[in-house]
């Protein structure tokens, strides 16, 4: 079947997960929990401390920040509001990692594919993570999971994609490094392609991927082929 779209999940798939949130995550629970509960805590939110680093199954790989906050909110003093409010603040100051060079990898897709970008992020810190990597360009739709569609593993915001672009889904791509991404490609009637420059490990995502490449470096030529 001929790919003519492809739509990218975010956090990541165009950002390493690891690297852009890892130590920030670190931060934000060292400065919001108290000592005897930062364990708990970090447990909590799939989260190895000692190590900043998420695990997998982790409710910050592909959970909404509403998620995140509800399973923050009971080590915390304050309630859900706050604990979003806290996890809003990080999100908004912290440094996004590229996983390759987005603007020539991209760019390059964008001269033979309809580009989309589908986050359970909100969508306007989405656009200007998006902007400061200088590829906000690229994408014909972009959409959070307060844009109105829902979040994924439903398949709302994909089939969102194929109705704006008027490609069908099984002509379209779905680009992510969980299970959340795969389940809702699947879902949707689209070609699920996994990465693993989230957390997810190859053997979890290979039941439901299509194929598991490295990155999404690898994507223009394992289409080719």
């Amino acid at each position: 079947m001929t790919v003519e779209a492809i739509i990218f999940d975010k956090d990541g798939t165009l950002f390493d997960f690891q690297r852009s949130w890892g130590a920030v995550m670190a931060e934000l629970l060292e400065s919001s929990v108290a000592t005897d509960r930062l364990d708990a805590a970090a447990f909590a939110l799939g989260f190895d401390f000692e190590r900043a680093r998420f695990l997998p199954g982790s409710v910050a790989v592909a959970g909404t920040s509403n998620e995140m906050a509800h399973a923050l909110a009971p080590y915390m003093h304050g309630n859900g509001q706050e604990a979003l409010r806290v996890i809003d603040a990080m999100s908004n100051r912290t440094p996004m990692v590229p996983v390759v060079d987005l603007a020539s990898c991209l760019g390059g897709l964008r001269q033979e594919y309809v580009l989309g970008l589908v986050t359970n992020d909100s969508e306007a810190r989405s656009r200007s993570q998006l902007e400061a990597a200088g590829i906000a360009d690229c994408f014909a739709f972009i959409a959070g999971s307060d844009t109105g569609y829902g979040s994924k593993p439903a398949p709302d915001p994909l089939l969102a994609f194929a109705k704006a672009t008027s490609i069908a889904p099984e002509r379209t791509l779905m680009v992510g490094d969980s299970q959340v991404d795969l389940l809702a490609a699947k879902a949707a009637g689209m070609r699920p392609i996994a990465v693993l420059t989230g957390v997810a490990e190859a053997e979890e995502l290979a039941c439901d991927a299509e194929v598991v490449l490295s990155d999404i470096g690898q994507l223009a030529d394992w289409i080719a082929a």
